[in-house]
């Protein structure tokens, strides 16, 4: 585990869920951070919680990353107040659930920008920085869904397999200029998602269920391990696993029933 004590972290998605205990961990590590996100009001309590308890600097920045030029707007943001980002936690996401003829397509754009085309910009611009100074980290959040294709959020499944495919080429492109790049694939996460999304979850997907914080701590721990991914809980490891050793119409239908029931 590296000392990032004194480093800066920016975290987007950062007023909810996995974003809040994100900037915990990593303020208990007396990171300082930059939180970003749209809603401005949960940032700044948080913000305030965290510089009283652990003494660290938090800049909040309230921006909407879905939009096409949010990445260049952030980052061009915190160089004009001479910030640098040590790690990058690409944390903002969004999906949707329901079949994709029966879902507005505004709401796949909105998918598809937020967690390929952001995603992938702030990567390349801090990224950028970080294999300058030689050192950095940065942790994206895909999902167990990452690894088979998913009746019912096909683009965002999608677009998760995009990330983790991304972040595994960038774990060995960047590794030669000191640069870690892990990625997070967790399950089902006790988080405002599924509300967002507009999905139900059955009373079996609920049993499976992880609180948000070991979620986190995982990513955290390996991303500082140095991996290249990480799936965090024990089901969600199985899950993974088995669609490497199933047939992929098998996958398909046995989470549409899953996903349906």
């Amino acid at each position: 585990m590296k000392n990032i004590s004194g480093k800066r972290a920016l975290i987007t998605g950062a007023s909810s869920g996995l974003g809040v205990e994100f900037a915990g961990l990593l303020a208990q590590r007396k990171v300082n951070l930059v939180l970003a996100a749209r809603r401005q009001v949960p940032m700044e309590e948080l913000a305030s919680q965290l510089r009283s308890k652990h003494g660290i600097e938090v800049l909040v920045v309230p921006i909407d990353l879905s939009l096409p030029d949010a990445a260049s707007r952030l980052k061009g943001h915190l160089d004009e107040h001479s910030i640098s980002v040590n790690i990058l936690v690409s944390n903002a996401g969004s999906g949707h659930f329901g079949d994709f003829l029966d879902t507005p397509f505004e709401s796949s754009a909105e998918t598809i920008r937020l967690n390929i085309g952001t995603v992938t910009e702030l990567t390349y611009l801090f990224g950028r920085d970080m294999a300058e100074r030689r050192s950095g980290h940065i942790l994206l959040i895909g999902s167990v869904l990452s690894f088979q294709a998913v009746p019912t959020y096909a683009v965002y499944a999608a677009a998760k397999a995009y990330t983790l495919s991304f972040g595994e080429a960038l774990h060995n492109e960047l590794r030669p200029y000191g640069v870690v790049v892990t990625t997070l694939c967790p399950g089902r996460t006790a988080t405002s998602f599924d509300a967002v999304a507009g999905a139900k979850p059955s009373p079996f997907l609920q049993k499976l269920t992880m609180k948000a914080r070991p979620v986190a701590e995982t990513g955290i721990k390996a991303l500082l391990a140095g991996r290249a991914f990480a799936i965090p809980g024990l089901s969600n490891k199985l899950m993974a696993l088995s669609t490497r050793l199933t047939p992929r119409s098998m996958q398909r239908d046995s989470i549409q029933k899953m996903l349906a029931s």
